[in-house]
């Protein structure tokens, strides 16, 4: 079997990817900077996690059925991993901001944390829709 003839697969790899070059656009618009960088990055709108695992559970469902077993597991694995990022993920970019607003100026040569891990809900909702949308129009 071709990997490319995985629809699945294909659906969450095309999310993924219309999520990190969003935040390109979105960045560009904000700033009107290019920083292409951001593709790289995780953390800010929409959520790459979210499409991904959103547009993979959306997939199995429809190719598997929304009875199958391997439905029900991408749907629990899609929960979990957008509950961390806007649950657990959001607490340490608040720290990693908390602790570089702290040290700034206090301490030579301080590395930055990163302060975009996380996603706020807003974030994790329009990555879900990224990801609906790309499964139903790809599968």
């Amino acid at each position: 079997m071709d990997i490319f003839q995985n629809d699945p697969l294909m659906a969450a790899f095309i999310a993924w990817f219309i999520a990190q070059f969003s935040k390109i656009i979105i960045h560009f618009i904000k700033t009107k900077q290019l920083d292409l960088m951001k593709f790289f990055s995780s953390g800010g709108m929409p959520s790459s996690h979210s499409s991904t695992v959103t547009a993979l559970a959306l997939a199995v469902g429809l190719k598997d059925g929304m009875d199958s077993t391997i439905f029900a597991v991408a749907v629990i694995i899609a929960i979990i991993i957008m509950y961390d990022a806007s649950g657990v993920r959001l607490a340490v970019s608040k720290h990693a901001k908390f602790l570089n607003d702290f040290f700034h100026g206090k301490v030579k040569d301080y590395k930055f944390f990163n302060e975009l891990v996380g996603h706020t809900s807003l974030e994790v909702v329009m990555g879900a829709i990224v990801g609906i949308i790309t499964a139903l129009l790809y599968v």
